[in-house]
């Protein structure tokens, strides 16, 4: 089924899209990830939890790019109805640039899985330190989901939280700028190195 589907910037602002991303979600290299999320809901009522998206590696995956916290276009009940999914199809800039860098890096989407820091969603982009050592914790539980993980790409400064977690796990851990229009603006320097960045990390996994 994956390998007749579009895959363009910003797909999943159409429903159709992401009405079959949802009939995905039971595939065999996503499901373990689907029922986790599953577990996150159950564990914090209060918050929204979005699935992976079943067009990345899922437990295949040797690459973890480890972003910060979703954003509005993730949730399916905001104002401006997002798709439910962590992904780089997502019709919102940061997941736009996302999506081009890894073309830009050339890093084949099977072998990366995307996720977050702060998993969930509770209106605000705002981050807390409570919440960032929270969400640090969850860590744990995924990692023994994702056996195949070499590499992980901590995408940001509050990604940059989980580095001690995991530097006893014999990982090999990179580190580089969000992709969002806010570090574009302002960190230009730091933006543009972002391809060069997960390409280096992708290089060491080959």
């Amino acid at each position: 089924m994956t390998n007749k589907i579009e895959d363009v910037p910003r797909l999943l602002r159409l429903p159709g899209a992401i009405a079959l991303r949802r009939q995905m979600l039971g595939e065999a290299h996503i499901a373990p990830l689907t029922q986790y999320v599953e577990s996150l809901r159950a564990k914090h009522p209060t918050w929204e939890f979005q699935d992976f998206d079943p067009m990345d590696g899922g437990v295949e995956a040797d690459m973890l790019f480890l972003m910060e916290k979703p954003g509005p276009m993730t949730s399916p009940t905001g104002k401006k109805q997002g798709s439910g999914f962590i992904s780089r199809n997502n019709d919102d800039p940061t997941a736009e640039a996302t999506f081009n860098f890894m073309v830009a890096a050339g890093i084949p989407r099977k072998r990366v899985v995307l996720w977050n820091v702060i998993p969930g969603w509770n209106g605000t982009i705002s981050m807390t330190v409570a919440e960032c050592r929270s969400g640090v914790e969850e860590l744990n539980d995924l990692l023994l989901l994702l056996p195949k993980i070499k590499t992980v790409v901590l995408v940001g400064g509050k990604a940059g939280r989980a580095q001690k977690l995991l530097e006893g796990m014999n990982l090999r851990i990179f580190t580089s700028a969000h992709p969002s229009p806010k570090v574009r603006s302002i960190k230009r320097a730091m933006w543009d190195l972002i391809p060069r960045q997960w390409e280096e990390a992708y290089k060491c996994c080959r």
